[in-house]
């Protein structure tokens, strides 16, 4: 659902399955960030009988990426 959020390309759109973002730079300084959901994407997930299960994980995933990034 979501892309890796530990390794990213600034000034290049992130993609994951539902979810994307893109974090904008000019010089030194970032100037933007912006999230982006593809509706179809999301409808397509909630649909599959494992979303719980996916969704659950992809939580746990982002929760562990965040706590790495601020450490």
């Amino acid at each position: 659902m979501f892309h890796d959020t530990l390794h990213f390309n600034i000034n290049k759109g992130m993609n994951g399955k539902v979810f994307s973002f893109e974090i904008s730079s000019i010089g030194l300084a970032r100037s933007n960030r912006q999230v982006k959901v593809d509706i179809s994407e999301w409808d397509d997930c909630l649909s599959c009988p494992e979303f719980d299960h996916c969704y659950k994980l992809c939580i746990a995933k982002l929760t562990l990426e965040a706590t790495i990034a601020e450490g």
